[in-house]
């Protein structure tokens, strides 16, 4: 694990701004802290810094090929890379390492960049071919790993975070038009856009390739394809084993691993398989407690644990110490972050880093599986199209208590009478986005889902969650969050094998019912609790309702009265959340991110 950067010039002419490499790696100490390392030339200088974690003594990067001719960084991990150095001593290939990242070499040079296909793991990676002037950016295929570049004149510069492109003193800082209309609706950024205008995603699964003064971006794995493929999925028992598979792969590590818990069927999922992979060991587990009423969910968490007999942390998320990651992402992250549990996430991350450097998440379950009560909602708003006097219903319902809790049933039967009665994808970006569904964001979703199958079952919005909400926010989230505090964050849910099994399966093995998760929940049986199974989703959150009108007030007022972003829209949010009508934060939060950011980073509106 590390952060990655560089620049290359398209043309052969030597670098503008050499100098500003040094700064790239500054950008990305957090990622890497562990050693720095820069190859290159006066026309292409590629680095890394390293976050060690496999083959501690002889992995450091960039890696080169035997001649010299090609250099290679990446990070994330390679968990089929044992095949892959089969391949690659077979070929003669003269390994320097012991460790998973070196393969990529070998594989390029058998394969060029085709050869990214092969892998399976969690990765963003640049390829430099110095005698063929060709550079080849590779990002994983469900966006664990980040991957961002920009094109400027004859140069192609690339980092895992944005920061290290604003390195570069000719690089702009003007926002990106359609990126804030996208967020603004969403309440993230989907690939390729950033909120930078002329900086750019490089979208899961997909591969860059600069040559000749060309640049071509194209897919080397779709979920589309995957989600068309003929289902296999049969049984829970087959899941099963495919997933605790996963989760064994994924343990491998050559220093201390743990696990984030919430004491909620994913999470204890992994914590359960990881026990059953590790006989013996002492794993640390890390869940987060919070003094608000009805956000805490630690006891549950405990419990799990305690089944297992896991060295168990209960990291505490008052106001002071979320506010303090709050002050720290806004500060350090070039890129406004609209999901409020990236700073509990941040503080278990930084709490585990004095025991760990690895953790497992159990991010994917819920987009994989069906789990969000959104789903449910789907269903729901099916029923209530069909019922009589619904308009009296609504009225009733729209007329209960304000509630700046926890998902409470009140904001629940809120968004449900408000959206029951648009389209689809329309309602499904009004319960799940910022703003809510506007032209441009209904468009991008129904692109986003071409080349999908028809399907009219809840697996539609299924399948637009794990394109962009799981890459674009979550995924996000947890790498930003983790990396900040120098550990590595992997997801077993989003192995491939998963990936591949789970996404064409149908609708109801996932979501029978009212019943979310109904197969995962079945394949679990007998690992985890029968309590934590059914045991309704709460989610990660922070009390960013109530902080909008208390600790926050001040910055609410002078961030949200007039912002830049969509203000016509903002404003009135804004007065009714005040004033106690509604609670609005999950729609004025992401605002508020984006103006902290734009500030912060000197970004021109």
């Amino acid at each position: 694990m590390c952060g990655i950067f560089g620049v290359v010039s398209l043309s052969g002419l030597p670098l503008r701004h050499p100098g500003a490499v040094a700064a790239m790696a500054a950008a990305l100490a957090h990622r890497g802290p562990d050693g720095e390392r820069i190859v290159g030339h006066e026309r292409a200088r590629l680095g890394a810094r390293r976050l060690a974690i496999m083959d501690l003594t002889t992995g450091d990067q960039p890696f080169q090929s035997p001649d010299g001719a090609v250099w290679m960084v990446c990070n994330g991990e390679i968990y089929n890379a044992a095949e892959l150095r089969q391949g690659g001593e077979r070929a003669g290939y003269p390994f320097r390492s012991k460790g998973d990242i070196e393969t990529i070499v070998p594989l390029y040079a058998r394969h060029g960049a085709d050869g990214v296909a092969q892998l399976e793991g969690m990765f963003g990676l640049a390829i430099w071919d110095d005698a063929r002037q060709r550079l080849v950016l590779a990002r994983d295929r469900a966006g664990e790993k980040p991957l961002f570049w920009t094109r400027s004149s004859d140069e192609l510069r690339f980092a895992s975070e944005v920061q290290a492109l604003l390195a570069f003193p000719d690089q702009p800082r003007r926002v990106s038009p359609p990126a804030a209309a996208l967020f603004a609706a969403l309440g993230y950024v989907p690939a390729p856009h950033t909120m930078l205008d002329g900086i750019h995603k490089l979208p899961p699964g997909h591969v860059l390739v600069a040559e000749a003064g060309s640049v071509s971006v194209r897919p080397y794995w779709e979920a589309a394809a995957a989600a068309s493929a003929p289902n296999t999925l049969e049984s829970a028992r087959q899941l099963r084993d495919v997933l605790v598979g996963a989760v064994a792969r994924e343990l491998m590590s050559d220093v201390p691993l743990g696990i984030f818990t919430s004491g909620g069927l994913d999470s204890s999922f992994l914590v359960a398989a990881a026990a059953r992979a590790m006989p013996g060991e002492r794993l640390h587990t890390y869940a987060v407690r919070f003094l608000e009423p009805g956000y805490d969910e630690s006891p549950f968490a405990e419990q799990v644990t305690h089944h297992i007999r896991s060295v168990h942390h209960v990291v505490t998320a008052d106001d002071a110490a979320l506010q303090r990651a709050l002050h720290v992402v806004t500060d350090r992250l070039a890129e406004p972050v609209g999901d409020p549990a990236l700073l509990p996430t941040y503080l278990l991350a930084e709490a585990a880093q004095a025991d760990v450097k690895v953790v497992l998440s159990g991010e994917g379950a819920d987009e994989l599986f069906g789990g969000y009560p959104t789903y449910l909602g789907h269903k729901a708003a099916g029923l209530l199209r069909r019922l009589p006097g619904r308009g009296l219903l609504r009225a009733l319902i729209n007329r209960l208590p304000t509630s700046t809790g926890k998902v409470t049933t009140e904001f629940l039967l809120k968004q449900l009478v408000a959206a029951a009665d648009l389209p689809v994808l329309e309602r499904h970006l009004a319960w799940f986005g910022a703003l809510g569904p506007s032209p441009e964001a209904t468009a991008w979703a129904e692109g986003l889902l071409r080349g999908f199958p028809a399907d009219p079952s809840l697996n539609r919005v299924l399948w637009l969650d794990f394109c962009s909400y799981l890459p674009d926010n979550l995924l996000v989230k947890v790498d930003r969050g983790t990396m900040l505090a120098s550990i590595e964050a992997r997801a077993p849910f989003l192995d491939r094998r998963v990936l591949e099994l789970v996404l064409p399966a149908p609708a109801a093995l996932k979501v029978r019912g009212f019943t979310t998760k109904a197969i995962l929940k079945e394949a679990a049986r007998g690992l985890v609790p029968d309590n934590v199974i059914h045991r309704r989703k709460r989610g990660l959150s922070v009390p960013v309702a109530r902080w909008l009108n208390s600790s926050l007030a001040s910055l609410a007022d002078r961030y949200l009265t007039a912002p830049h972003l969509a203000p016509e829209r903002v404003r009135p949010l804004f007065a009714e959340h005040r004033a106690g009508r509604a609670n609005h934060a999950r729609k004025l939060w992401p605002v508020l991110m984006a103006e902290l950011w734009a500030e912060r980073w000197g970004v021109e509106w």
